[in-house]
């Protein structure tokens, strides 16, 4: 995401007012380093905007800032720190490298597939190069593939590869709806990949499928939905935890399965590590802030509360369904605050379509 997007701090810090006036709407806030998540400690990590497990080098994630050099950065999931800067030969400049994948055949693939004018390109591009075995600064040789939709250009912010079949999969972004689109079997350099919509998403920044491809849990600025994924399509969904962030770019699953790693942008941006239901470390509870304590509306702040999705009464739990839980009124400054955030995301949107260039 670029930085014409940042105005949302100011909704973010919207919804933390409403927060503070209701008072601590879950559990006893976990202090930052006990979530097992991790801080970018790599400065020149300032918009981290994809982020994937690497499968090569275990607790290792691969991320990438969305307008830069053609780079992409192995991260140490226990320090943060930055473990190798790998640059890619034989692609052209990136506009807005939005997402990373690891694929079942060692490769990495990055997309970029970002568009701010939301159709403005007739088409983007996924590079791809195999995942090093040592890992260490270095530049390999990256193969660029050209991507459209058969439904003309859009934007779009996540990519993710099946880690069973392979095959590429694309969001598309839109505040109205997206889609899903499936890439080719296999991807070529010779033609335009032809990217075919095969399924109706939300709001969507970033996606990943569990380990064993069954299933697909998709992101959003305010909520994220997991999905069944059966046949290469899109099966039953429901409402996913995750912390709302000031920028919520990224999410990834834990190598093992185990947990979801959801990240946003910033220099020394956290990455927070939430546990995926019916696993051993579901007993693990997300992390909240302190209620003296409210977040900042910056781009590196701390995470935020985990808000039900707006209007998703079947998610949301009462104030009587978790350790001490806050009141139905509190769940309801909750919703009307992630309301309002949708609300004045999409006038800010509106206005930067309607007079400011890509990247401004």
């Amino acid at each position: 995401m670029s930085r014409a997007l940042q105005g949302r701090a100011v909704a973010v810090a919207l919804a933390a007012a409403l927060l503070a006036v209701a008072g601590p709407a879950g559990p006893a806030a976990a202090d930052d380093d006990d979530d097992d998540g991790f801080t970018f400690a790599d400065a020149r990590i300032t918009e981290s905007s994809g982020l994937a497990a690497s499968r090569a080098h275990p607790g290792v994630y691969w991320t990438h800032n969305d307008q830069d050099e053609p780079r992409v950065f192995a991260v140490d999931g226990r320090t943060g720190e930055t473990v190798a800067t790998v640059t890619l030969r034989g692609v052209g400049k990136p506009r807005d490298m939005e997402a990373v994948s690891v694929g079942p055949d060692g490769y990495v693939y990055v997309g970029d597939i970002g568009d701010n004018l939301n159709g403005s390109w007739k088409h983007v591009w996924i590079y791809r190069f195999r995942e090093p075995e040592r890992l260490r600064d270095t530049a390999v040789d990256a193969t660029q593939y050209t991507v459209g939709y058969e439904d003309g250009p859009r934007d779009a912010e996540a990519l993710m590869v099946h880690p069973r079949s392979g095959r590429v999969y694309i969001a598309s972004k839109n505040e109205e709806g997206g889609g899903l689109y499936e890439g080719p079997a296999k991807l070529t350099t010779r033609d335009i990949n032809v990217f075919r919509r095969v399924g109706e998403v939300p709001w969507v920044t970033d996606g990943a499928f569990s380990p064993d491809g069954k299933r697909l849990v998709l992101r959003g600025y305010f909520s994220a939905r997991g999905y069944a994924w059966k046949d290469g399509r899109l099966g039953a969904d429901d409402r996913v935890r995750a912390p709302l962030q000031a920028q919520s770019e990224a999410v990834t699953y834990t190598a093992d399965g185990s947990a979801l790693m959801f990240g946003t942008e910033g220099v020394g941006s956290r990455v927070v590590r939430v546990p995926v239901e019916g696993t051993g470390a579901a007993s693990t509870p997300a992390p909240s802030p302190h209620p003296s304590q409210p977040p900042s509306a910056s781009p590196a702040s701390p995470e935020l509360p985990v808000f039900p999705s707006p209007g998703d009464s079947a998610g949301a739990a009462s104030g009587d369904d978790k350790p001490g839980g806050g009141s139905g009124h509190t769940l309801g400054l909750a919703v009307l605050g992630a309301t309002l955030l949708v609300g004045l995301l999409r006038l800010r949107i509106r206005g930067i379509r309607g007079g400011r260039a890509p990247g401004a």
